[in-house]
């Protein structure tokens, strides 16, 4: 069974960090690029950061950029993002994914963990 398992969401105030983690099983993640999109309340989903599978190529949007990093560990199966200098606008659930690519294009997505930024 696929999983995509995401943790360490919470309320931070605004200038705090967070940092998300999402633990997979159940497919080969070395293969597959990673990324992290956020849904706000009332908003469609907004991709913000992706790492790509055995190189430590990034891409981040521009919103994040320079305050958030992505990261990888395929031994232990996880990819990490690291929030800092968090805006109330940061607000959101985060979801982990997870694209196979070429041939199969198999995608995979976490449950989500809510992120809140408020004084």
């Amino acid at each position: 069974e696929v999983q995509l398992v995401e943790s360490g969401g919470g309320m931070v105030q605004p200038g705090g960090s967070l940092r998300l983690s999402c633990a997979a099983s159940g497919f080969t993640f070395s293969t597959y690029d990673m990324s992290w999109v956020r849904r706000a309340p009332g908003k469609g989903p907004e991709w913000i950061a992706s790492i790509a599978t055995g190189s430590p190529a990034t891409w981040y949007a521009e919103s994040v950029t320079g305050r958030f990093t992505i990261s990888r560990d395929n031994a232990k199966k996880t990819v990490n993002l690291q929030m800092h200098d968090l805006k109330p606008e940061d607000t959101a659930v985060y979801y982990c994914h997870a694209d196979g690519g070429a041939p199969t294009w198999d995608e995979y997505w976490g449950q989500g963990t809510q992120v809140t930024v408020s004084s």
